[in-house]
């Protein structure tokens, strides 16, 4: 259980912070990145809510599921995969998390006509929301694959924020009327 009684305790005034592990990084640490940008992605999922807890309360019950998993994505970022005893056994991302979203795009792309051009962010504010979601969770993936290179990873972590992406852009083109209101690109439009 998670108790905060003081907000502020001045211990990263020097420029570092703690992870799960006890150990001190600085806190443009390649770890505190990822973790920080996965907590930016579960922030933009609060604005996309939004749009969808009376309009869309099927999507909006998914994106709930999505921000507890963004925390249990950023607790496993938190705590590095040491081998160490650390007391406790640290909160991992599993495979379950990312068969879950594989399931939401699958029955919500069903619902989907074909995409026959890329779609511009647009059309709803919960479907333009999603699109924000979407690229930073890509930015979010790309911070993880760049600590996997250098540090242990669950492997599971890489991959929820890989199907992540796609739910977000799956699920923008749902709220978008099933696609009817989806903004394509046209190329070379405006030459």
């Amino acid at each position: 259980m998670v108790v905060l009684n003081k907000i502020y305790t001045k211990t990263g005034d020097d420029g570092t912070t703690a992870l799960g592990s006890g150990e001190r990084r600085p806190k443009n640490d390649l770890r505190i990145e990822a973790y920080g940008t996965v907590d930016e992605t579960n922030a933009v999922v609060g604005l996309v809510r939004l749009h969808t807890g009376d309009s869309a309360p099927d999507v909006d019950l998914i994106l709930s599921r999505i921000q507890n998993d963004l925390f249990d994505l950023g607790a496993d970022l938190a705590t590095p995969e040491t081998g160490q005893d650390l007391g406790y056994e640290p909160l991992r991302v599993t495979q379950t998390q990312v068969a879950s979203l594989e399931e939401a795009i699958d029955r919500l792309n069903g619902e989907l006509s074909p995409l026959r051009s890329f779609v511009l962010p647009g059309g709803s504010p919960a479907s333009a929301y999603l699109h924000l979601a979407r690229t930073v969770s890509r930015r979010a993936e790309r911070l993880i694959v760049e600590l996997a290179a250098r540090e242990q990873v669950n492997e599971a972590a890489g991959r929820y924020m890989n199907r992540l992406s796609d739910f977000f852009f799956v699920a923008s083109r749902y709220l978008n009327d099933k696609g009817s209101r989806d903004v394509l690109w046209v190329p070379g439009q405006n030459r």
